[in-house]
């Protein structure tokens, strides 16, 4: 069959099988359907038009209702979710408009970086939070951990569940961010977050994050009344338990980060909680291959020296790469939350860890971003580990790459304090239609 009982597992295929039959002889697949022009693949296919549409409309729906951008509508008569009804006989929340009255959310304790990700962070979704080590992934994580332990609009009155696979939960920091964060010392020792409602999980192999992700958390949100689930990080496991770049391995791990996705997107939507992991990042090569293909001489210097200044993508350089806008290393400029500002540099570009596949299975993604670090007039020199240097700083930024509750798409300087991560100032970046 095609490729739709991956990524639609529950999809009703029985009501297509003739139709069916004829995409799979003529490799039509269920992005094809989605995106190509209908006139074209009922061409391709030989199929009607009409039969094609159906099925598309059918499939953009149920995509929807994945992604908990809809409720789906129970036909009592066929025993199955019809779909096809308009926006006003189905009362979901609207892609650009948020039912107010259903917004759930957990603030970043800081007005200007809830502003960036379009009101906080809400509930029944599967959200990402990516960037290199020392951009502050960790720090979002801890203070998520206790702002939802406040009542709204703050947070949402409830506890939060850990899951590490990396390392312990860094217990003093949150006790620091209770005692210094100027939302949190204000409140009365009753009325502050605990570190009694942040239960930890353990998931020290793949096998382990499985089980427990599949199995442990649907019981422990209901029992802990958790509202948030933080699992940090999600690619840790998969990086060191499936390694192998052979085709097959390559399937495997697409198949079983789509179980894994659908079943996090399905515990955030029916617990009507929020879902947000941490993934890793991995460096990208094409500001390389640009030099290389130009002629350009190869310096060791470090990105804050001396050096050619931002190169546009549509410069020569990138030219000769022979991008074309349908190629991944093209379309992942707008999603990786890398490259996209055809003025900045290519230099020091990232790559979210997991692939095309696990993007596919988030609601949004917010990038942490580590500039160039500024050489600071001291003598003292040495490397203090996490991305840090004792004579040097680095400024750090959040941005919002993309989220199905709002059109904009921010982008905000970030400082990390002992009272907890604040904003400096922002820029809108983009709208988008």
């Amino acid at each position: 069959m095609t490729d739709i009982s991956f990524v639609l597992p529950q999809f009703p295929l029985h009501l297509y099988t003739d139709s069916l039959s004829s995409l799979e002889r003529n490799a039509i697949t269920t992005a094809d359907l989605i995106t190509l022009d209908v006139v074209e693949t009922a061409k391709r296919s030989q199929l009607s038009t009409h039969e094609l549409s159906r099925l598309r409309n059918h499939l953009i729906e149920d995509i929807q209702v994945d992604l908990g951008l809809r409720k789906p509508a129970f036909d009592s008569s066929e025993g199955i979710f019809a779909f096809g009804k308009s926006d006003e006989e189905q009362p979901w929340p609207r892609r650009w408009a948020p039912d107010e009255r259903s917004w759930r959310s957990i603030s970043f304790l800081d007005s200007v970086l809830d502003d960036v990700v379009g009101g906080g962070l809400p509930t029944k979704h599967l959200i990402e939070i990516t960037g290199e080590s020392g951009a502050g992934k960790t720090q979002c994580l801890l203070t998520l951990l206790l702002a939802v332990q406040l009542p709204p609009p703050q947070g949402l009155g409830q506890q939060a569940i850990y899951v590490t696979t990396e390392g312990a939960l860094a217990t003093l920091r949150l006790q620091q961010l209770i005692s210094n964060h100027p939302s949190l010392r204000a409140l009365s020792e009753t009325s502050r977050p605990s570190l009694d409602a942040i239960h930890v999980v353990p998931a020290k192999d793949l096998e382990t994050q499985d089980h427990i992700l599949e199995f442990g958390l649907p019981p422990a949100v209901r029992n802990y009344k958790a509202g948030l689930v933080v699992i940090d990080s999600i690619a840790a496991n998969f990086r060191s338990d499936q390694g192998s770049s052979a085709a097959k391995d390559l399937a495997d791990r697409h198949t079983h980060l789509v179980r894994l996705g659908r079943a996090l997107r399905k515990l955030a939507r029916e617990e009507n909680i929020a879902v947000v992991v941490a993934n890793q990042v991995s460096d990208r090569l094409e500001h390389i291959l640009a030099k290389f293909n130009s002629g350009q001489p190869f310096s060791s210097s470090s990105p804050s020296s001396s050096s050619p200044g931002p190169v546009p993508l549509s410069s020569p350089a990138t030219a000769e790469t022979d991008w074309s806008i349908m190629t991944l290393d093209h379309q992942q400029l707008f999603f990786s939350g890398w490259g996209d500002d055809p003025h900045g540099a290519l230099s020091n570009m990232k790559t979210p860890a997991l692939g095309l596949s696990w993007t596919n299975q988030i609601s949004c993604r917010i990038a942490l971003k580590l500039e160039a670090a500024e050489t600071l007039p001291t003598s003292e020199m040495g490397y203090l580990g996490n991305n840090l240097w004792r004579n040097r700083r680095k400024r750090r930024f959040l941005k919002l790459v993309f989220a199905p509750w709002t059109i904009q798409t921010k982008e905000v300087e970030l400082e990390i304090k002992k009272e907890g991560i604040f904003a400096i100032g922002g820029s809108e970046l983009n709208m988008k239609d």
